[in-house]
C-alpha cells in the first residue's frame, strides 16, 4: 500500500515537472510578451464574445423557464431607487404643500404645513437613502452565472446548471492560477525594474526607462485580470504638468488608467509589502507619498502638489477626488483640495460593465485580499474610459464650483448619476454644515426679502435654529 502511494506521488510529481515549464512557456509567449509591448493576439476579445453569447442564452433560458413555471420564484431586478423624487427645490415643494391652504398666507410667513416637507424628506431618507445605495453592489438586469443568488435556477434548466458548474471549474482552476501568477510576476517586475532604474544618473534615460517599466508592469497586471479596455478620445489624454481626476470605483482604476499612460501617484505611505512597492516606485519616478501626519496638514499637501505641477516635465498627477470607492452608478462630491492647486485639470470618466464582474470595492464588507480574490475569480474586467477635454478654473469661480463643474462633466460622459453628497458619509456622521444649509434655506424663505438683505441677523437666527 505504501509503495502504491509512493508511486502515485512520484507519478504526480513527474507530471507536474513536465507541465510546469509548458505552463510558463505558454503564459510568457502568449500573454506576458504581447502585454508588455501593448499587443493583443485577440484571445481576450474572442473570450469576451463567447461570454456575451453564453450570458445572453442564460438570460433567455431563465425568462423562458419562468414563463413555463410561473409558480417558480425568480426575482426580478430591483428598480434603481424605491422612491420617486420630484427633484424640485425646497421652495417649489413647499409651495405645493401651501397651495392647499387659504390664499391669504404671504410668501414670507411661516406655515405649519411646512413641517410636512421635512417629515417627507426624513422618511424618504430612511426608506431609500441616496448615500447608502452608492456603497452596495450595482443591481444586474439578469444573472451573470457568477453567484447562485437563487437556487431555483437549478430547477429551470439542467443545462444552465451544467454551464454554471463548468464556469466554476474554469474560473477557479484555470483563470485564477493564471491571474495569480501574472499578478506576482507583474508586481515583482515592478519592484525590481523601478529599483534598478533608480540607480541611473542620466535623467532623460531614467525617465524613459521608468515609464517603460511602469507601462509593462501595469499591462501584465491588466492582462492577468482579462481586462478589455476601450479608451475614447485619446487626443484629450492627460499631459505632463497637469492633474488627472477621475471617478473612483475600485483600486484597479489605477491599473486601468496606467495601462494607457504613466501617472504620478498620490497617497499615504504604507508599511509591509505595499511600502516596499511604494519605495521602489519613487526611486524611478516622482510619485508623491505622504506620511500620516502630513496627510492631516492640508497646506503641506497642497504645497507639495503645487511644486510637482509647477515642473512641466513631471508626469501628470492622478487623483480620485471622491476620496472613496463608489459603486459604478454615480459620481459623488469631489473634494475641492485637488482644484485649489492650480494648473490644467484633465477629467477622465470610468465605467465598468457589471455583467462580467462587480468591480466595486466595498471596503466595509471585504478586505483587500477578499476583494482581489473576487476580482480574480470573476469572468473578466470590461471597462470604458473617456478622456474629456482639459478644463481650467474660470474667472470668479471658486474651487468648489470648479470641482462641481468637472464632476458633472464626468458624470454626463460616463452615464453616471451626479450626486451632491460627500462620499465620506459612508463612515462619518452628517456634517453640521449640511444641516445649517437646510436651516439657512428655510430661514431665508420664512424671513422673506428682509432676511435676504440683512446677512448678520439671518446668520444669527440660523445658528440659533
Amino acid at each position: 500500500m505504501t509503495d502504491l502511494c509512493g508511486g502515485g506521488m512520484e507519478g504526480l510529481w513527474s507530471i507536474a515537472v513536465v507541465l510546469l515549464p509548458v505552463w510558463f512557456s505558454v503564459m510568457i509567449g502568449f500573454i506576458m510578451i504581447p502585454a508588455m509591448f501593448g499587443l493583443s493576439l485577440g484571445v481576450t476579445s474572442v473570450y469576451i464574445q463567447i461570454l456575451v453569447k453564453i450570458l445572453e442564452w442564460a438570460t433567455l433560458r431563465i425568462e423562458r423557464g419562468h414563463r413555463e413555471q410561473p409558480t417558480l420564484s425568480v426575482p426580478a431586478p430591483l428598480p434603481f431607487g424605491l422612491i420617486q423624487r420630484e427633484g424640485g427645490s425646497m421652495e417649489q415643494e413647499m409651495g405645493e404643500l401651501r397651495r392647499y391652504r387659504t390664499q391669504s398666507i404671504s410668501r414670507g410667513e411661516f406655515a405649519l404645513s411646512d413641517s410636512f416637507y421635512f417629515y417627507i424628506k426624513g422618511l424618504e431618507s430612511i426608506v431609500d437613502d441616496q448615500v447608502t445605495q452608492r456603497f452596495s453592489s450595482e443591481e444586474l438586469v439578469s444573472w451573470n452565472l457568477l453567484t447562485r443568488t437563487n437556487h431555483n435556477f437549478h430547477y429551470i434548466s439542467l443545462r444552465l446548471t451544467i454551464i454554471w458548474g463548468l464556469g466554476v471549474i474554469i474560473r477557479y482552476c484555470v483563470l485564477f492560477p493564471l491571474r495569480i501568477t501574472l499578478a506576482i510576476i507583474g508586481l515583482t517586475w515592478l519592484v525590481i525594474g523601478t529599483t534598478l532604474v533608480g540607480f541611473l544618473s542620466n535623467k532623460r534615460l531614467k525617465n524613459w526607462l521608468s515609464e517603460l517599466v511602469h507601462l509593462m508592469c501595469y499591462r501584465i497586471c491588466a492582462r492577468g485580470l482579462s481586462a478589455t479596455i476601450q479608451y475614447h478620445n485619446k487626443e484629450n489624454k492627460p499631459q505632463k504638468g497637469g492633474i488627472c481626476v477621475a471617478n473612483h470605483t475600485s483600486p484597479i482604476d489605477i491599473v486601468i488608467l496606467a495601462n494607457d499612460g504613466c501617472y504620478a501617484m498620490v497617497g499615504q505611505s504604507h508599511g509591509g509589502l505595499m511600502g516596499v512597492i511604494q519605495r521602489s516606485m519613487v526611486k524611478s519616478c516622482p510619485h508623491v507619498w505622504f506620511e500620516r501626519s502630513e496627510m492631516r496638514d492640508r497646506n503641506a499637501v497642497t504645497s507639495r502638489l503645487r511644486a510637482h505641477v509647477a515642473a512641466k516635465t513631471n508626469l501628470p498627477i492622478l487623483i480620485f477626488p471622491e476620496g472613496t470607492c463608489i459603486n459604478n452608478t454615480s459620481v459623488m462630491m469631489f473634494k475641492k483640495g485637488s482644484f485649489e492647486i492650480g494648473g490644467t485639470i484633465y477629467p477622465v470618466a470610468i465605467k465598468y460593465d457589471p455583467r462580467f464582474g462587480d468591480a466595486f470595492w466595498n471596503s466595509a464588507k471585504y478586505n483587500m485580499v477578499n476583494y482581489l480574490l473576487r476580482m480574480m475569480t470573476s469572468w473578466a474586467i470590461v471597462v470604458n474610459v473617456w478622456y474629456l477635454p482639459p478644463m481650467t478654473r474660470r474667472e470668479g469661480e471658486d474651487a468648489a464650483q470648479f470641482a462641481n463643474r468637472v464632476k458633472s462633466a464626468i458624470a454626463h460622459q460616463g452615464g453616471l448619476l451626479d450626486m451632491a453628497w460627500d462620499g465620506s458619509l459612508k463612515r462619518a456622521k452628517v456634517k453640521e454644515a449640511f444641516k445649517e444649509q437646510q436651516q439657512k434655506m428655510y430661514s431665508s424663505m420664512v424671513m422673506g426679502k428682509k432676511g435676504r438683505n440683512s446677512q448678520e441677523p439671518h446668520t444669527e437666527s440660523t445658528r440659533r435654529q
